[in-house]
């Protein structure tokens, strides 16, 4: 789980909820940040390879669009925030492992899923309305 990694990491923990602001190293230019939000509308699905099926049936029918991006790095920030977009705090280990060999820091993670998590608490209450 995700909170293992801040704990190697040495991180603090962020409460659900409540954004603590992140220290000045942990930045996202404004293409990630465009990442990030475009990625509350992908599907979990859009993480996985496609299989030979689905790949024989979009040839025939026509290849949907993929949500994949071309640069490994804004890739992995776009898996995370889609996992974090619909697990909030809960993203397996492994996915944390690849964000951060990706090139980010586990302060980029705290900013990433502080943010993301904030905007939800903020979408619930504005839908429960």
């Amino acid at each position: 789980m995700a909170y293992l990694a801040f704990a190697e990491h040495g991180a603090a923990f962020a409460t659900p909820g409540a954004v603590r602001t992140a220290p000045e190293s942990a930045r996202f230019s404004a293409l990630e940040w465009s990442v990030v939000a475009l990625a509350e509308r992908d599907r979990l699905s859009s993480l996985r390879e496609p299989g030979r099926m689905a790949v024989a049936l979009g040839s025939l029918f026509g290849e949907r669009r993929s949500t994949r991006l071309a640069d490994p790095k804004l890739e992995a920030l776009r898996r995370m925030a889609v996992l974090t977009w619909h697990n909030g705090y809960r993203v397996a280990q492994s996915a944390v492992r690849g964000f951060l060999a990706a090139g980010f820091t586990p302060d980029h993670y705290e900013l990433l899923t502080g943010s993301i998590v904030a905007a939800r608490v903020k979408r619930d209450r504005r839908n429960s309305r």
